[in-house]
């Protein structure tokens, strides 16, 4: 099977910890809808705050995220998926969508 990164973006600082317990919970179940789906995870994070990135360009290294947006990432999972449309629809029924965020779904080479 193919395999697809889901990014999840919240609100900047994008900090897990202020999920509720109720949030948290909605996140641990998704793992449901990518089986039922037919998917499977390869890996699946949350991020520190972006108020913790470092960003490296040529010119430097400053402190934060690499653009300044009021979204950013938030974490991401890798799942293996059937197809594109399969991936996307397993995104579409991620938390963060509720929780105010979003999600961009991105085939990884291999």
């Amino acid at each position: 099977m193919a395999q697809y990164a889901i990014l999840l973006y919240g609100k900047a600082p994008a900090d897990a910890s202020g999920l509720t317990p109720e949030e948290i919970e909605a996140h641990g179940r998704h793992g449901e809808d990518v089986e039922r789906l037919g998917g499977s995870f390869v890996s699946a994070f949350a991020l520190q705050p972006s108020t913790t990135a470092v960003s490296i360009r040529a010119d430097g290294v400053t402190d934060g995220p690499f653009i300044d947006a009021k979204e950013v990432v938030a974490g991401g999972y890798v799942i293996e998926a059937p197809d594109l449309d399969t991936a996307i629809a397993i995104a579409k029924l991620n938390p963060a969508i509720q929780q105010g965020g979003g999600v961009e779904v991105r085939p990884c080479l291999g």
